[in-house]
């Protein structure tokens, strides 16, 4: 018998693509009215949205939120995004955090008290993939064992050379925070281009073992360690620091800031 190849149904209902894209579940019914989503209508009449309308949804709301568009900014934004050569993408994050909080033995009550987030913000990033702050992500990480690279697919096999065009993203569950790899494989540095969104931050302090350079190409960085020492960065500056000072960084500028950042070993 011929195999199935019947894509899987929408798997989100109202609340939960709201709670994805943070906002209010009247929001999503607004955005429809004014054509920027288009959800599945299941026989009784109830919305279902699938993960492409949930990534649409996340992306509209941060046109909205941190660039003021209107809807018919929105629609045009993201039909010059949809007409751009898709990047490379990694594997999905949510499925691999529910399935590192099973091989565990915790519940999602459990796992969110360890990680003293709520329950309901960590089933929303194990079944959308978004919805955390950066901070966040690398304390799940390091409660898992393991490493935000690592979670990303930084682990597989690439050759040397890595183009531009071909750069893979992480799958990155924080707003107007985008990572693409700039070195493939398991290396003795993890090597990063961040693009940061005007607003985009760490939303608090984290460290790990190893050591840290960073150089801002684009926008204006601020980066906080221990807490009180505080560097501004412009275009050309540098930073070399010990990644376990704990610390905290944002974009301080009204345009993306965009910065190489380089971590060895390779514990980020």
């Amino acid at each position: 018998m011929p195999e199935d190849m019947t894509p899987a149904p929408p798997r989100y209902r109202v609340a939960e693509a709201a709670r994805a894209a943070g906002v209010a579940p009247s929001t999503l019914r607004l955005w429809e009215t004014q054509g920027l989503i288009a959800p599945t209508r299941l026989a009784s009449g109830q919305r279902v949205y699938s993960e492409a309308d949930v990534e649409r949804l996340c992306r509209i709301a941060f046109l909205r939120r941190e660039h003021g568009l209107n809807p018919a900014a929105i629609r045009a934004a993201l039909a010059g995004e949809t007409a751009a050569p898709a990047a490379p993408s990694a594997p999905d994050l949510g499925p691999q955090l529910r399935r590192l909080r099973l091989a565990r033995g915790e519940t999602l009550d459990q796992a969110a008290a360890a990680l003293a987030i709520s329950a309901s913000a960590l089933s929303t990033l194990e079944r959308t993939g978004a919805g955390v702050s950066f901070k966040t992500l690398h304390d799940i990480a390091r409660h898992y064992g393991t490493t935000v690279s690592s979670l990303s697919g930084q682990d597989a096999p690439g050759g040397a050379v890595v183009r531009a065009g071909a750069r893979r993203h992480w799958p990155m569950p924080v707003a107007g925070v985008t990572v693409e790899l700039l070195a493939e494989g398991r290396n003795q540095m993890d090597c990063h281009l961040f693009r940061l969104a005007p607003g985009a931050a760490s939303e608090g302090g984290y460290g790990h073992e190893g050591e840290e350079f960073l150089h801002l190409l684009e926008g204006r960085f601020r980066i906080v360690l221990d807490g009180t020492e505080a560097h501004d960065l412009g275009p050309g500056d540098s930073l070399y620091f010990a990644s376990r000072r704990p610390h905290a960084w944002m974009n301080l500028g009204e345009a993306d800031c965009v910065l190489i950042w380089v971590n060895t070993p390779p514990s980020f």
